[in-house]
């Protein structure tokens, strides 16, 4: 019996299911987000359409997602909708910044099941 490959597969699973258990709370979470916002919350589990609708909600068109595939241009595009959507919660820029474009499994939990409310800014 080859103990390193049972531990290569313990391993591998085990990070299958925290990964799994980590979407699944990222998708509760934007799902809270998206009915904020006044959108159905079907559209986070959707994988194109939820960056459409984050646009939208970060109060831009929602062609402007199209950004998202220019190299360079996708990261500060990736900022500017962080941050105008932290505003459009009543959020400041560094909270944006650092917990919903650095960590927004945690920003958006704190905005999903926080007290924050949605108001176009």
């Amino acid at each position: 019996m080859d103990w390193n490959l049972i531990s290569d597969q313990v391993a591998s699973t085990t990070s299958m299911w925290l990964s799994l258990g980590l979407y699944v709370l990222y998708a509760i979470t934007m799902w809270k987000v998206f009915v904020k916002a006044g959108y159905a919350g079907i559209l986070a589990l959707i994988p194109i359409v939820n960056v459409i609708f984050l646009v939208k909600i970060a109060g831009m068109s929602g062609w402007f997602s199209l950004l998202y595939l220019i190299p360079i241009v996708n990261i500060v595009f990736a900022i500017v909708v962080a941050v105008k959507e932290g505003a459009n919660f009543g959020k400041g820029a560094v909270f944006s910044f650092f917990l919903l474009w650095m960590f927004p499994f945690i920003g958006h939990l704190i905005v999903g099941f926080g007290s924050a409310s949605y108001r176009k800014v």
